[in-house]
């Protein structure tokens, strides 16, 4: 057989990426037993930023800020499970993913939230704005948290993952606070939109919303909308201002009609 020819034919635009979204992630474990699970035949990831505070890491012989690659960007890391975001299910096939070693800790629905060290924000900063300029189909409504894809059962990155502060980087979505505020004066003045319009709103921009027609499926929906656009208060219940940073979201990055 003669050589296969790789460079005189080539397609440029009858085709995309595999990765359409970017999955960040705790790991609710320090280093060893983050990297011990991370390897093992259960699941995986793309990436693992370390804490570099995290006694374990420093009996690994680190003194410094690294990321570790795991799994090959190419390959499928088992790192989201059972997740939806838009019109996709399953997003291990189409994500990559990042864990960020953190102590989070579910005492029977009690969580505990620790913060992220300054120099593991700088990393992810880093490798998301890398990842992202590489594969530019991840726009940035689908830079996602587990707890958005996996609606219920997941919390990471949490509620101290500085969500706000990446996206004035460049990494990620974020609402326009001058129309959040024209959404809650309206909000004052006529209440706060039925379900069935604010359903409408959240799966609009993402969320999976199938589960969410009894009250325990829609607080879940609330909460993990909170938790990555209103840290202050994720309580699961609905409010002006959460129903108002849903509207401005909506109206940014999937506009219909002026306000």
């Amino acid at each position: 057989m003669k050589p296969i020819i790789y460079d005189k034919y080539r397609s440029t635009a009858g085709f995309n990426s595999r990765v359409r979204f970017l999955v960040l992630h705790y790991t609710a474990a320090d280093f060893a037993h983050s990297v011990e699970l991370l390897t093992g035949p259960q699941v995986s990831s793309h990436y693992l930023i370390p804490d570099i505070t995290d006694p374990s890491y420093l009996k690994a012989g680190y003194t410094e800020q690294e990321v570790f690659n795991l799994v090959d960007e190419n390959a499928r890391a088992w790192h989201a499970g059972v997740s939806q975001w838009g019109s996709r299910s399953s997003l291990n096939d189409t994500s990559l993913g990042i864990e960020i070693v953190n102590l989070a800790t579910d005492n029977n629905g009690e969580f505990f939230f620790p913060p992220y060290h300054p120099e593991q924000i700088s990393a992810i900063e880093a490798l998301a704005l890398n990842i992202l300029a590489r594969y530019p189909d991840i726009n940035p409504t689908n830079v996602v948290g587990h707890s958005d894809i996996s609606i219920g059962n997941k919390s990471d990155p949490g509620p101290e993952f500085p969500w706000h502060t990446l996206y004035l980087k460049g990494v990620g979505a974020w609402f326009d606070e001058s129309t959040r505020d024209k959404y809650l004066m309206q909000y004052a003045a006529s209440g706060i939109p039925a379900q069935c319009e604010l359903l409408r709103l959240f799966k609009r921009y993402g969320y999976d919303t199938s589960n969410a027609s009894n009250k325990a499926g829609f607080k879940a929906l609330v909460r993990a909308f909170q938790l990555h656009f209103r840290q202050d208060n994720y309580d699961g219940v609905i409010d002006a201002q959460t129903a108002a940073n849903l509207a401005a979201l909506v109206h940014k990055y999937f506009p219909e009609s002026p306000m």
